[in-house]
């Protein structure tokens, strides 16, 4: 009768995460959950912005297929009437439930979070999400500002509450609800921070003294970096501490001081988010199905902290692109648990714990557009089939293999070549490659760079990602028909993982490379 699924997509979460080896961070549930999971430390995300992202892992389509480079425009009417992986999961049986951010909210959604056709029940929208760009920030002078780091006493928040609390209630609230009824689902949770601004409980700041807090280990612009590459990071320039500081557009560095306090929040808001996923994780307990509801923990993309000169997401480097990505699946990466026996009691940020370690891992390069069949093959539905070249008209296919087949494979076993080769996404069987791109509206730098409407985009950053290598080439992309010309490259990126895992250092014009 199948397995549920908790389905949680975090925003903007890089994966500064204990389980992900990061030495400061106060990680323990998600660290828990990694101790149960199957772990991808080579995660990445197909477009480094929230709503094309989204839009691409729900889907199972690439960006070209989507059509949606930026916010405004909705895929069904736009590119083609794809069936979404919450869809499929209802067109077979399941309750789909969303909860807090899961479909990027507007346009690019229909403006319902792509209800009904997605959920059974209308999406739930924590009520506190309205003040998120608000003045809620206290300043050293006492007066609110809207502030890129924003520690806050909920009490004094409207409401007495933030979005992501709300959403981890709601969250628990349905699955009590789903208990009850017996009915098999599929739940999504979209949580909010680290999103900016960086607005959480001030105390989680005690868990981060501004002196163990560093810079990024490259917080300059490389000397070879092409400046079509680079994001110009306007969306935290206009937040009122940013603004305050006067940088110079688009290359002026932070000051060191400020550079460490949004490190230091970034963190601050890791751990808030933690407490919210051991909350509802625990919860998952209490109702009794921890032993027979998959989890699987991701977020949209990463975000820059000061690597590069750069902040925020928007780019193709590997801190904007690469996700967290695990899989709790009970009786497969963990051996069958009773009933009644917990398995993620709640642990409290606050407090020493252990360090938990994946329960496997692998650091095969996967892509976040292989959720969709990767999800409907560990539920036991119909892996949807592989999308032809062209596939606008084809509502339900995917252009993401199910990476099911990495579960539990000591990286020693190489696969011997399968028989024949009926599907050509596996037939990669050298090495697999994650794809990403961003759009650009000119060569250098400016104030639309980081997000550029679709008909202003005039240069797209193709770039590949193996175990070796980062590749980007940016090539002339014209919008009316979608069409990029790699005859016309404009510029072009090569960074070795081994010698430069930073990517600090571009050899692409180093022939020796060739």
């Amino acid at each position: 009768d199948g397995m549920n699924v908790l389905f949680i997509v975090v925003d903007d979460l890089r994966p500064v995460l204990g389980c992900y080896g990061d030495k400061l961070v106060k990680s323990p549930n998600i660290d828990q959950l990694a101790s149960q999971s199957f772990v991808f430390s080579n995660a990445y995300a197909q477009q480094a912005v929230c709503a094309p992202s989204r839009v691409s892992f729900l889907t199972g389509r690439r960006p070209d297929t989507t059509r949606l480079y930026d916010f405004y425009s909705y895929w069904r009417v736009h590119a083609g009437n794809y069936s979404t992986m919450p869809q499929y999961f209802k067109e077979n049986g399941y309750v789909t439930l969303s909860v807090g951010k899961v479909f990027h909210p507007g346009v690019s959604s229909n403006y319902s979070d792509d209800y009904p056709y997605s959920w059974s029940i209308p999406p739930f929208h924590p009520s506190a999400e309205k003040y998120e760009n608000d003045k809620t920030c206290r300043g050293k002078d006492g007066k609110l500002y809207a502030n890129l780091v924003c520690p806050v006493d909920v009490t004094e928040m409207p409401s007495g509450t933030l979005p992501d609390i709300q959403s981890t209630e709601e969250a628990i609230r349905l699955l009590n609800v789903m208990k009850t009824n017996k009915q098999k689902f599929f739940l999504a949770v979209g949580y909010h921070k680290p999103h900016i601004p960086l607005r959480y409980p001030q105390e989680f700041l005690k868990l981060y003294p501004l002196e163990n807090i560093t810079l990024a280990p490259d917080p300059w612009v490389p000397e070879k970096l092409p400046s079509v590459a680079y994001n110009p990071w306007t969306d935290i320039r206009q937040r009122d501490d940013v603004e305050a500081l006067n940088v110079s557009f688009p290359y002026g560095p932070l000051p060191d001081d400020f550079q460490r306090q949004i490190r230091q929040s970034y963190y601050a808001a890791v751990s808030y988010l933690d407490m919210q996923v051991g909350l509802l994780l625990n919860a998952l307990d209490d109702v009794g199905l921890s032993n027979s509801t998959i989890v699987v923990f991701t977020a949209d993309h990463g975000w820059s902290l000061g690597e590069h000169g750069e902040w925020a997401k928007y780019s193709n480097f590997d801190v904007a692109t690469r996700v967290p990505l695990m899989f709790y699946v009970p009786g497969m990466t963990t051996s069958s648990v009773s009933q009644g026996e917990r398995v993620f009691p709640y642990l409290d940020p606050f407090s020493r714990t252990l360090g938990l370690v994946p329960q496997g891992l692998s650091e095969k390069v996967v892509e976040l557009v292989s959720l969709f069949s990767t999800l409907a093959e560990l539920a036991g539905l119909q892996v949807p089939p592989v999308c032809p070249k062209t596939s606008f008209h084809v509502a339900l296919c995917t252009e993401g293999a199910s990476i099911v087949q990495y579960f539990n494979t000591s990286e020693e076993k190489v696969e011997e070549e399968k028989d024949g080769c009926d599907d050509p996404y596996r037939c990669f069987n050298e090495e697999p490659v994650a794809f990403s791109q961003y759009p650009r509206p000119a060569d250098t730098p400016q104030w639309n760079s980081d997000k550029p409407k679709l008909k202003d985009i005039r240069i797209m950053g193709y770039s590949m990602r193996t175990i070796d290598y980062r590749y980007t080439v940016w090539v002339q992309f014209n919008p009316n028909n979608f069409s990029a010309n790699f005859e016309d490259v404009h510029a072009g990126e090569l960074y070795m993982v081994e010698t430069d895992p930073n990517q600090d250092y571009n050899i692409y014009n180093n022939t020796s490379h060739g």
